[in-house]
């Protein structure tokens, strides 16, 4: 349905002119940009910080945002996969950093997000040599499963945000998101070239003007908001490190590692970019030190956000250009939190609504990515989809599924994607890679 012109990688950069790639890079920016902010705002209230320290934790996160993503765009010999990639703080920290905040306080908080950061930044070159473990009906398996296990974040946010709350799923809500997400879908089907790229913002600003004229923005972000201010590190507290606390983080650094994965590879299909391990590994250091740096800054752990490939999907400009114009975008927001509040503004049944569309292109593509498998050969490879993205689908439905297991373990399987690719990468070994191999020193021996 959603149809694109291609513009791929360096060629791209010359294609996709400055004004256009800075609005390119507005609608990414928007994209994430409630997600993350959102993130400070629940780990911030939930450690009771100070209005103070919450407008400068969300000013320097914002800042930080920016910081992670470009060290992702700009390929080195050491960091940056070089995709078009925008990095923020996962939701699946956001618990674990509650909990050692109240239990420890914000000094092992942020110990734990460095030495986290620093694991991450050294175990890399070895992670990437999961490579060969990924062939297409693991990765279009952890991309499918990327997609639709978020849709229902996106549902709840069309329904007001808080399942909860008695006003969840009002008719303001659920008409307001239908039309931001009808506005999306009809530009994607009736217009054309930049028009229809940029079909996510012109969707979210019609739904956030139809949402102001019905009395539900509110400008109270934007009074409180400063107007100017510089990230500093330490501006909370001193890191201080406890071992139980790092452990921890680890743990949900290496669930964030085979998230990205998926999002790496999903991106490298759509670019028509292979991945390789040398490629990973520059990824996963460039999360690492984000990771080391936003513990310094007391902020949070970065990594890749899956929403933006959407976005990439949807747009179909595949260059960097745009995503550099988001990071230098948020670099500047971060000096000015009375503009960076504006972006509050957005209700959350406009983003539900463009969000829908979006995480619903990033399951599709994973089913795009298991056409390449053969099925008729054998059902092994059936077999591994159907139990890989079931499970990883249940355990999004019900996170408690695995309460009764460790504390650590817990950590790990509470994540729908993370038991999507586990369970993928174990049946495929089991079911294909060692029998392969197998085979293959039977008939080595004949010889």
């Amino acid at each position: 349905m959603f149809k694109h012109h291609q513009i791929n990688d360096e060629a791209g950069l010359k294609q996709v002119p400055q004004g256009q790639a800075a609005i390119l890079g507005l609608q990414h920016l928007l994209t994430m940009y409630s997600g993350d902010v959102i993130t400070a705002l629940i780990i911030g209230t939930f450690l009771r910080l100070s209005a103070g320290q919450m407008t400068l934790l969300i000013s320097t996160d914002i800042f930080m945002c920016g910081v992670a993503t470009l060290l992702q765009l700009k390929r080195t010999f050491i960091t940056g996969i070089g995709l078009p990639v925008v990095l923020g703080c996962g939701v699946q920290y956001i618990t674990p950093l509650e909990t050692i905040g109240k239990s420890f306080g914000l000094s092992v908080m942020y110990g734990s997000i460095i030495v986290a950061g620093l694991f991450v930044f050294l175990i890399s070159g070895l992670f990437s040599k999961i490579r060969k473990f990924f062939p297409p009906v693991v990765t279009g398996s952890l991309i499918t499963i990327i997609g639709f296990s978020i849709v229902p974040t996106a549902v709840q946010d069309w329904g007001g945000g808080s399942s909860n709350a008695a006003s969840f799923g009002s008719p303001k809500d659920l008409i307001i998101g239908f039309i931001t997400m009808m506005i999306i879908v009809l530009i994607n089907v009736f217009a054309h070239g930049f028009l229809r790229c940029i079909s996510i913002l012109i969707g979210m600003i019609a739904g956030t003007g139809i949402a102001a004229v019905e009395g539900m923005v509110s400008l109270s972000a934007i009074a409180k908001a400063n107007w100017f201010r510089i990230p500093r590190p330490f501006f909370i507290a001193m890191p201080h490190f406890q071992w139980s606390s790092s452990l921890t983080i680890i743990l949900v650094a290496i669930t964030a590692m085979i998230e990205s994965t998926g999002v790496f590879f999903a991106l490298g299909d759509i670019v028509g970019r292979p991945i390789h391990s040398k490629d990973l590994g520059r990824g996963y250091r460039s999360e690492g030190l984000a990771a080391i740096l936003g513990g310094i800054f007391n902020t949070f752990p970065y990594s890749t956000f899956s929403e933006n490939v959407g976005v990439v999907q949807l747009s179909g400009i595949k260059t960097r250009r745009p995503i550099y114009y988001a990071a230098g975008f948020l670099l500047v927001l971060g000096f000015l939190p009375k503009i960076a509040a504006l972006f509050l503004i957005i209700p959350k049944c406009v983003l539900g609504g463009a969000m829908v569309p979006m995480f619903g292109v990033i399951g599709v593509q994973g089913i795009r990515v298991l056409q390449k498998v053969d099925f008729s050969k054998d059902n092994n490879d059936l077999l591994i989809v159907a139990v890989s993205i079931g499970l990883g689908l249940g355990v999004t439905t019900y996170p408690q599924f695995f309460q009764f297991l460790p504390q650590s373990l817990q950590i790990i399987l509470d994540n729908g994607i993370v038991v999507t690719s586990i369970v993928a990468v174990v049946l495929n070994l089991m079911l294909n890679y060692i029998p392969e191999k197998l085979n293959k020193k039977k008939v080595t021996i004949k010889d």
